[in-house]
């Protein structure tokens, strides 16, 4: 039978692993299993319990460096060889008695396997609290630009090696390695098998304000990756919309502070400029962060100015054609084309890729 890897991650989870290994060595009857604890250095008597334990099927991987829940299970990844892996969190939340059934859906052609607190027959603890709940539809909405499956955020899933061996660069952020996984080796058919997700039974939970900032900036790269140049106008957009409230908060400011009209609309503008430049260079075209600054100003400042020209013909065109158009209307039809006009050119002159890094 083909051998199934089970990879667990850890981190101060000792008090969880005999319960946790005596009910995958249940499954033992039936399945071929082997597991890989791979533990970030915890030094809570995880590695002491493995080797009391003195299992042939058990084996614990210790990591003192660049530690992480994707971390690990990456480092999991390559260390083991089934063809059949199993990716599961160690404090019990996760069923062990649903991974036969994983592996049958990928028997029946799958490519990915979730275990799935929200299909038809999963449930959660009745303790959940309402934040815990909130915090995981909002990180599930977030996901969805991604895929359509009910429990993206799921750490319980199956997959083939022969799937992992054609995934691109991984490169996660935070603790949801699954849903990497599930868009680098475009996944096309995914299943979920529901599961009963429980509380921790030992220790506390890893999820923290900063790894939830974490997820956001995964997000963020998987935008990137899937979408490409509509990730980058869609981020364009979103500093430009932030660059005209900027204006108008600065520019209201000033006039009530007693500053003159015209001179209010030009710090305003100039304050906006400035503002759209770090936030495209940092967010937008963080690719090119690394490169010299007070060129790229100065380039940015001759591709809006030459926006701005645009801005103001395609208006003029506008009213010239249509008659009885609004001004309004036309002066958004020119900062639309304006705006993608600046996008092309800060993205090929301006902020130019020279060398890939990662976002």
């Amino acid at each position: 039978m083909t051998t199934v890897d089970v990879i667990i991650p850890t981190y101060r989870e000792a008090a969880n692993i005999p319960p946790l290994v005596e009910r995958l060595d249940a499954l033992r009857r039936e399945l071929p299993l082997e597991l890989t604890i791979v533990d970030d250095d915890s030094r809570d008597g995880t590695a002491e319990i493995v080797e009391r334990l003195n299992l042939p099927w058990v084996r614990l991987i210790v990591r003192t460096a660049d530690r992480g829940l994707s971390a690990s299970v990456l480092e999991g990844l390559r260390r083991t060889t089934g063809e059949l892996i199993v990716v599961m969190d160690a404090d019990l939340s996760h069923p062990p008695e649903a991974i036969p059934r994983m592996l049958e859906e990928l028997a029946r052609g799958s490519d990915f396997v979730v275990g799935s607190r929200y299909v038809e027959g999963g449930v959660t603890h009745d303790d959940w609290g309402v934040f815990r709940w909130l915090n995981s539809r909002a990180a599930t909405l977030l996901a969805r630009p991604f895929t359509s499956i009910k429990d993206p955020m799921s750490g319980f899933f199956a997959l083939r090696r022969s799937t992992l061996a054609g995934a691109d660069a991984l490169n996660p952020v935070g603790y949801k390695i699954g849903l990497e996984l599930l868009v680098k080796c475009r996944c096309r058919h995914v299943a979920e098998v529901p599961i009963a997700f429980a509380d921790r039974l030992h220790g506390e939970s890893k999820l923290t304000l900063r790894e939830q900032q974490r997820y956001l900036r995964h997000i963020r790269r998987l935008f990137i990756y899937r979408y490409g140049t509509w990730s980058e106008l869609m981020q364009f957009a979103v500093v430009g919309a932030s660059g005209v409230l900027v204006n108008l908060a600065v520019m209201t400011a000033l006039l009530h502070a007693g500053v003159a009209i015209p001179a209010s609309i030009a710090v305003a503008i100039g304050t906006s400029i400035c503002t759209n430049f770090y936030l495209n260079r940092r967010f937008t075209f963080s690719h090119s962060i690394h490169e010299h600054m007070p060129t790229q100003f100065l380039g940015y400042l001759l591709s809006v100015s030459f926006g701005s020209l645009v801005n103001y013909g395609v208006a003029l065109g506008l009213l010239h054609y249509f008659r009885h158009l609004l001004p309004q209307l036309a002066a958004l039809g020119g900062i639309a084309v304006a705006t993608f006009v600046n996008f092309v050119a800060l993205k090929y002159i301006v902020f130019k890729r020279k060398h890939y890094r990662p976002p």
